[in-house]
């Protein structure tokens, strides 16, 4: 879907590429860790064309944080890790020897609070560089499948929804996972946020 030119695409790339740096130390400072992060790639995604095997994600179930961001557009953002792998990261968070199994019951108001950390300098970083204010709900937290997510997506938006479909590895010292951000805009919400980022390159450019 080519509804950004590929210098567009470079530019929001390095947007998220500074957000994901924030959360990244923000991250690290939680769990004791250093975190390091791989270069971002995005894609843009018509709402009909949304499926697992488009999206390229592995079989199993993902831990979601998701937010609705409204501003000069409005997105929602959800953030998926795999499930297993979002227990992990509740583990470092607590500082506890606790078993995977006893921390379950920890597992929903951590991971929401790490989504909304890593959700909300995601897009801090691009409030800042496109020079504009957003505000967000409190984030939502759910476990489901890839198809469940899939469907999601194609029920709440018609055909001229689009998502953005940020792919990022996060590299821990114990731990490897692939964290996806996925926001989820309209049509107009989409203009309007490319209208920003053709203003952000002719500020530097």
């Amino acid at each position: 879907m080519n509804v950004f030119s590929d210098i567009e695409i470079d530019a929001l790339t390095e947007v998220f590429n500074v957000g994901a740096g924030r959360a990244a130390l923000t991250l690290s400072e939680i769990i004791g860790e250093e975190v390091m992060l791989s270069v971002p790639s995005l894609k843009v995604l018509n709402s009909a064309e949304i499926s697992p095997s488009v999206l390229t994600w592995k079989d199993g179930k993902f831990a979601t944080v998701s937010q609705v961001f409204s501003g000069p557009f409005t997105a929602e953002a959800v953030l998926l890790f795999t499930e297993n792998y979002a227990l992990e990261i509740v583990r470092d968070m607590m500082g506890s020897q606790m078993s995977i199994d006893d921390l379950a019951e920890f597992e929903q108001e951590a991971m929401s609070e790490l989504g909304n950390i890593i959700l909300n300098a995601s897009l801090s970083a691009m409030a800042d560089m496109l020079d504009i204010s957003l505000n967000s709900s409190l984030p939502i937290y759910s476990i489901s499948s890839p198809q469940d997510i899939a469907d999601r997506f194609v029920d709440c938006g018609r055909e001229d929804n689009y998502i953005l479909v940020l792919h990022i590895d996060l590299v821990l010292e114990k731990h490897h996972t692939e964290g996806h951000l996925i926001f989820l805009l309209s049509s107009t919400s989409l203009s309007k946020l490319i209208t920003h980022v053709q203003q952000y390159l002719s500020n530097i450019l």
